[in-house]
């Protein structure tokens, strides 16, 4: 186990290096609200909300960072009116840090919804079908009026698989945007930057990225452009290349990539930072992460359970409830049965960055101990029938 200290500041934001496991860091994340201990997981609040928790809750689960997205923030209730407000860390009630994502993601996911041009990209919000535009001026802007301590350069994500030459051009543009983004900054002393690396599945382009932007010297860097229906190993081997070529001294982040054993697999690869929507949203459908496999609370099996969801979990929905007592509450539809489901599923996740830094500061060994016991948790829970609709199924 090697061990590293001095962390490396730059404006507002720096990464300090404590030990390693092979390619694996153990660190911390200094920002202006708060020190993350590294490996992190933060939980998804989209709209300034982890839904159903109060602050309070995902802090107590182990969270020490969120994430929020600012195009749904800018659509609804606006960046400005959370200014007012004193900014997001106060409008929210949240004491701890915050990374906002650009826009980028949705300019994908909305299709043709969203049109991606050199000036910038085009949004048709859902909530007011009007046509909104967001250049790299913007979405800086956005983010700092927001007050967040990490802002994400605006970028342009890919579906898998594309054409050379598309991949190239659009790489190119995002480049192109971060340095727009860069230019844009007014408060650097108040929100870090971190840019994307891009390149689709192209690994000379993503290699040639990662090499130009990590000449920027920026606050941070993200792993982009990733789960976009790529197979575990190809996002591996990019993630590793990736990895490999980032500055040593800063902190690396790859984005929306959420299985605990993907998640496993990055940091052993040397990813520090995680964020993802799996843990909250499969969670409102009753779908549980336990380290005997994932677990459906409809399944009939658990009508008269008094078991918990797991043996030994320590958050409020295993110390306080059956399983039979869960699924009546889901199968009734109960508003209090998804609140419990994202404690307990928050709860396994922040359990498991845990157990990733204990390993690391063990060694090379245990870390991989625990990539094993990871790849068990795939499978289904063992009381529980197959289940062709389980959204955790990795077909």
């Amino acid at each position: 186990m090697a061990t590293a200290s001095t962390p490396t500041a730059t404006r507002c934001c720096s990464y300090e290096l404590v030990a390693q496991a092979g390619k694996a860091r153990l660190g911390r994340l200094h920002l202006p609200h708060g020190v993350v201990p590294t490996p992190a997981f933060m939980p998804v609040g989209t709209a300034g909300s982890v839904k159903g928790l109060t602050p309070e809750e995902v802090w107590d689960v182990g969270a020490s960072m969120i994430l929020a997205n600012t195009f749904h923030l800018w659509v609804r209730p606006g960046a400005d009116l959370v200014q007012r407000l004193g900014g997001l860390h106060k409008m929210m009630g949240w004491t701890g840090p915050i990374l906002t994502d650009s826009g980028g993601f949705q300019a994908f996911s909305f299709r043709e919804k969203a049109k991606a041009q050199e000036d910038g990209v085009k949004f048709l919000s859902a909530y007011d079908r009007q046509w909104r535009f967001m250049s790299p001026e913007i979405c800086v802007g956005l983010q700092e009026t927001l007050g967040v301590d990490v802002a994400m350069a605006l970028d342009e994500c890919i579906a898998h698989p594309t054409e050379r030459r598309k991949v190239l051009a659009s790489t190119q543009r995002t480049t192109r945007w971060l340095h727009r983004c860069l230019a844009a900054r007014k408060a650097p002393e108040q929100t870090a930057l971190f840019g994307i690396v891009q390149g689709g599945f192209e690994a000379d382009l993503r290699l040639e990225h990662t090499k130009t932007l990590s000449a920027l010297d920026l606050d941070g860097y993200a792993i982009g452009g990733l789960s976009v229906g790529e197979t575990a190993e190809e996002r591996e081997r990019m993630v590793a290349l990736c990895a490999d070529a980032l500055p040593a001294h800063k902190v690396r982040y790859l984005m929306g990539v959420g299985y605990p054993i993907d998640i496993v697999e990055a940091v052993i690869r040397g990813v520090d930072l995680f964020d993802c929507v799996l843990p909250t949203r499969t969670a409102r459908f009753g779908y549980l992460f336990t380290e005997k496999g994932r677990l459906a609370i409809k399944h009939a099996a658990h009508r008269e359970d008094s078991r918990p969801i797991e043996d030994g979990c320590p958050c409020y929905t295993c110390r306080s409830f059956s399983r039979a007592y869960l699924r009546h509450l889901h199968q009734s539809g109960e508003l209090l049965a998804p609140r419990l489901f994202t404690l307990h599923n928050l709860a396994f996740y922040q359990r498991l960055m845990a157990r990733l830094r204990d390993a690391i500061a063990e060694g090379p060994e245990a870390l991989e101990s625990l990539r094993l016991q990871a790849k068990r948790w795939q499978e289904p829970y063992r009381d529980d029938p197959e289940d062709s609709h389980d959204p955790l199924s990795r077909r």
